[in-house]
C-alpha cells in the first residue's frame, strides 16, 4: 500500500497571494527541472485561478521553451467558444512554452482521449489543481464512471453542468512529484477540510498525490480547524 499523501496547507491572505505563492511555487519547480533534467513537465487545470498564476509567473525567470505543458482537463465546446477552458489560457501562457491543448474538437473523443494520453509523460513533475464546491477536481466529478477508471491516464466523461469533458485521471494525478492545489473564495471552504483529511466521498480527496501543496486563501480556510 502507498503511504498517506503529505498534504501541507498555506493559509494566504487574498486570491492575488495564492496566484503569486503559486507562481514562486511552479518557477522554482521549473528552474530545478530544467537544471537536472533539461526540461520541466507541467499540467494546469481549468477554470480562473490559474490566469492569475500565469500573469504573475510573467515576472519570473524561467526558460520557457524548456517547458511543456499540457491540459488537465477540458470542456468538450468548438475551438474559442468562451466554454473551453483554453479560450482564456492561451492568452496568458508565457511565450515559448510548449501548450499541448486536449483536442475536444474530434468526431472520436475516446481516440483523441487516447492520443492525448500517449503524449503525456511518464511522471509530471507538477500538476495544478483546483476543488468544485461539489468537491470535484479536474473533471473527475461526483457519480461519473471515469473516478474508477485506473487502465486509462485520459479519458471522456459524461455530460455535467451542460458539457462533457476530457481529464486526465488519478493515476496521472498520483504520479505527479507535486500536486498544487489553489483554492481561493468562500464557497470552497467547506471542501478544504475535507480534502485535508482525504475524505474519499469527495473526488478530491481521492487524489493520492505523495506530495500536495494546498494554497487556500483566508476565505476558503474559513472552515479549517487549526490544530490545538
Amino acid at each position: 500500500m502507498s503511504p498517506a499523501p503529505d498534504r501541507v496547507l498555506q493559509v494566504l491572505p487574498d486570491a492575488d497571494a495564492v496566484a503569486r505563492r503559486a507562481a514562486g511555487v511552479v518557477a522554482a519547480a521549473a528552474r530545478e527541472a530544467i537544471a537536472s533534467r533539461g526540461r520541466f513537465t507541467f499540467a494546469v487545470s481549468g477554470g480562473e485561478t490559474p490566469w492569475a498564476m500565469f500573469k504573475a509567473l510573467a515576472e519570473e525567470d524561467v526558460s520557457w521553451h524548456e517547458v511543456g505543458i499540457w491540459q488537465v482537463d477540458e470542456r468538450v465546446a468548438p475551438h474559442g467558444d468562451p466554454d473551453r477552458n483554453l479560450t482564456s489560457l492561451v492568452p496568458v501562457i508565457p511565450a515559448g512554452a510548449d501548450l499541448r491543448p486536449m483536442p475536444v474538437t474530434e468526431p472520436d473523443l475516446a481516440a483523441a482521449a487516447d492520443r492525448y494520453a500517449a503524449s503525456l509523460p511518464a511522471a509530471f513533475e507538477l500538476v495544478h489543481l483546483g476543488i468544485g464546491d461539489d468537491g470535484h477536481t479536474a473533471s473527475l466529478v461526483p457519480g461519473d464512471p471515469v473516478l474508477d477508471v485506473t487502465d486509462r491516464d485520459v479519458a471522456v466523461t459524461g455530460e455535467y453542468r451542460g458539457l462533457r469533458r476530457v481529464t486526465v485521471t488519478y493515476p496521472v494525478l498520483d504520479r505527479a512529484g507535486l500536486a498544487l492545489w489553489m483554492i481561493t473564495g468562500s464557497d470552497k471552504a467547506p471542501m478544504v477540510p475535507r480534502l485535508l483529511a482525504g475524505d474519499r466521498s469527495i473526488p478530491a480527496g481521492r487524489v493520492a498525490t505523495a506530495e500536495q501543496l494546498v494554497l487556500v486563501d483566508a476565505a476558503a480556510a474559513a472552515e479549517v480547524v487549526a490544530p490545538s
